[in-house]
């Protein structure tokens, strides 16, 4: 079985986050410009569906009023501005345009403007100790999708991106992957067990046991069951403390591997720090797969086809 993704990876992103200044106060970050070379190993598609609304730049802000997107997609809340104007119509046609914009560009993983009322997906608000109504209208949609869900602010850590980004490929290459046996499935989860155990050790002890429950014939919705609860744990939110502990042990693991000194190691603190380790690590890990090495910390990269 091949853990290798050739093809360039289609990321959907919030616009106001690829250097559009879209947000109601005006305002915008480039902060895909932060990822460096590696920002062209992906195609982007940038959305907003607010913009696409017709809302205008600058505009009142909005927000959820009465529940939350999911609410409101039911006819049980709205979304209004600071004026009063009731804009959950004009919302709903724009984020569903916006849906099928990715569908259209084949996009496989998006990120999102956390804190937003619309884009927001496990927070609607900008106060960080202030979850809101979570979902927001289009992140209401984007959790229904087979699709790696990413807060796009998480570009600008180090260490979480490195997690959201070895996750991401092992969702994208699970998502594709043909299976059509018991036997696929098996080699399949060889290769993802460890990485969603550092997720959610309970969990995916539960998709373990999903796994061997299976018939030994399987039809294709007891492989699409089970594919979907590999592809909703590796889209699991993570903590940055979790992924600190995973980073360190894996990068002492490929030390070792490699015949180099692994003192006990402690995470490094200060950005430039951090960056040279992440930077290390994922070295190692490139050097592994050449060398057909299939660690777990990463066990699917994106190598492009010639």
């Amino acid at each position: 079985m091949d853990f290798v993704i050739k093809q360039k990876i289609k990321l959907g992103i919030s616009a106001c986050n690829f250097g559009a200044k879209f947000r109601y106060n005006r305002v915008g970050w480039d902060r895909v410009e932060g990822l460096g070379r590696e920002r062209d190993e992906y195609a982007w598609t940038p959305v907003c569906p607010e913009v696409l609304a017709g809302l205008g730049v600058p505009r009142p802000p909005v927000k959820l009023s009465g529940g939350n997107g999911d609410d409101l997609w039911a006819g049980k809340a709205k979304m209004k501005n600071r004026l009063g104007r009731d804009v959950s119509e004009a919302v709903k046609i724009a984020s569903l345009a916006s849906m099928e914009a990715l569908e259209r560009a084949g996009v496989d993983a998006f990120l999102f403007m956390e804190g937003s009322p619309t884009c927001g997906v496990y927070r609607t608000t900008l106060k960080d100790k202030r979850l809101g109504k979570p979902p927001g209208v289009f992140g209401a949609l984007l959790l229904k999708q087979r699709i790696f869900l990413i807060p796009v602010i998480d570009l600008e850590s180090p260490w979480k991106w490195w997690d959201h980004s070895r996750r991401m490929h092992a969702f994208i290459w699970l998502k594709k992957l043909e299976i059509a046996s018991k036997k696929d499935i098996y080699e399949a989860w060889h290769a993802l067990k460890f990485i969603c155990q550092e997720i959610d050790r309970r969990l995916a002890d539960e998709v373990g046991r999903a796994l061997a429950s299976l018939p030994g014939k399987l039809a294709a919705s007891d492989i699409e069951a089970w594919r979907d609860k590999v592809l909703e744990l590796l889209r699991r939110p993570s903590t940055l403390r979790r992924i600190q502990a995973v980073m360190v042990k894996h990068y002492a693991h490929y030390r070792r591997t490699f015949g180099l000194k692994a003192p006990d190691l402690q995470a490094p603190s200060g950005m430039l720090g951090k960056a040279a380790f992440v930077a290390e690590l994922v070295r190692m890990e490139r050097k592994a797969a050449d060398q057909a090495y299939l660690f777990v910390g990463r066990p699917v990269l994106y190598k492009p086809g010639r």
